[in-house]
């Protein structure tokens, strides 16, 4: 099997492993989604009595926790879902004005039931793929020894009393592998559809925040856009431009000595020579620095791979970015794992980097660790430049290393759909 059919085929399994692990979590928030149902039923039955509305708060702030906790494993899958809660009030007359005036509150609890029938439904039917692999793979092994009654496939719905029997069942085992590499994956958004449609902050809410956020963002882009001018200034005022101004000089020396030394000029102007090659390097050098063609030409895979041949430090990368992403995410997260790689080689004492990038949906993420010594800070132009750059997208940077290492850097990019 070729390098390329062997990708191919871990991407599959790996995308099949992945989707059966969060429809197994959304399961466990369907399941608990019920509960919750359960719950809110029986404080709104307490509250026609007025013992209930003690328990409203409390019950309020359980199904909060249930839904940021689904809020997380759909951030997970490639769908940012923020928290639109204000405080609850403790008063239970207050609580009962907030209900009716926060919109979040009602599109929890409508929430609950769908996630609780649908999801649940859903994610149980999906997560019958992987069990009937191993049940009707091995049902020739056990049928016999299990009570008549018991032997059976489908579910229940096809009763096995023979030999025969046993081994179609058998057969069927590669059906239920190829539903689950090939369908299961295709069903970990469909199962997610209530928290998507229900668990965003309403459209009608105030925007504060999120213009906000944005104002910091655009503010973060501008300061990472001075940043990046003032080091290509530098870059051609220490480099390139410096080295024209020795050219233009030797070429001065040159000329005076043309007539009274000939080979003395000719040494002065191979220098002239070398110089200005040097100072052409120096300007492809900027060049590269502002967009690699490496990047254009090759994507985000080669452009990487390229980044960590080129590392002192030994570098494995796995990226899986299909379909390409702008170009101005692309550039980012390349100067973000190029200034990663730069800053483990110089402080991190590290053996092995690890590079993983890969598309979700509408996110890109990226994760760069190194089993270095651990205990980096963003005190320095490095980290706090990855910062910048990933703030100027409204992306997400996570930084963890604790002393004695690893050091793990997370970064998520909005991307488009």
């Amino acid at each position: 099997m070729s390098r390329t059919a062997r990708t191919r085929v871990w991407t599959v399994l790996r995308d099949a492993l992945v989707a059966t692990k969060w429809l197994a979590a959304g399961l466990g928030t369907g399941l608990a989604a019920l509960a919750a149902c359960a719950l809110v039923l029986g404080v709104a039955a307490l509250s026609l009595v007025g013992v209930g509305l003690l328990l409203i708060r409390p019950a309020l702030l359980a199904v909060r926790g249930l839904a940021d906790l689904e809020r997380r494993r759909l951030a997970r899958i490639g769908h940012d879902t923020p928290s639109p809660y204000a405080e609850l009030p403790h008063a239970p007359l207050e609580v009962l004005r907030a209900l009716r005036d926060d919109p979040a509150n009602r599109r929890d609890l409508a929430w609950l039931p769908l996630h609780g029938l649908y999801g649940s439904i859903l994610a149980s039917l999906a997560l019958q793929a992987p069990v009937n692999i191993l049940r009707e793979g091995s049902f020739p092994l056990w049928w016999t020894a299990v009570p008549p009654v018991e032997s059976n496939a489908l579910n229940g719905f096809v009763h096995i009393g023979s030999w025969t029997g046993a081994w179609l069942v058998a057969a069927s085992a590669p059906l239920w592998a190829a539903l689950w590499l090939f369908v299961v994956p295709r069903l970990v958004t469909p199962q997610a559809l209530p928290g998507i449609r229900l668990l965003p902050p309403h459209p009608d809410i105030d925007l504060s925040e999120r213009v906000a956020r944005l104002t910091a963002t655009r503010a973060a882009a501008l300061d990472a856009h001075a940043v990046e001018l003032r080091r290509i200034e530098r870059a051609l005022h220490d480099g390139a431009q410096n080295r024209l101004v020795g050219v233009a000089v030797l070429v001065g020396a040159a000329r005076q000595a043309l007539h009274r030394d000939p080979a003395q000029a000719d040494a002065i102007l191979e220098r002239v020579q070398t110089s200005a090659e040097d100072a052409l390097a120096e300007l492809r050098t900027v060049a590269r620095s502002i967009l690699p063609p490496v990047l254009e030409n090759r994507g985000l895979t080669g452009a990487l791979s390229a980044l960590a041949a080129d590392s002192p430090v030994p570098c494995r990368t796995t990226v899986d970015v299909a379909p390409r992403c702008p170009a101005s995410v692309e550039s980012t997260a390349y100067f973000a794992v190029a200034e990663a790689l730069t800053n483990a080689a110089k402080h991190s004492r590290a053996t092995a980097i690890e590079v993983t990038v890969r598309r979700a949906a509408d996110r890109l993420r990226v994760t760069i660790t190194d089993n270095g010594r651990g205990g980096a800070a963003e005190t320095g132009s490095g980290l706090v430049g990855i910062r910048r750059r990933v703030d100027a997208h409204d992306g997400t940077t996570t930084i963890t290393s604790p002393t004695g290492g690893p050091t793990t850097i997370d970064l998520e990019l909005p991307c488009g759909s």
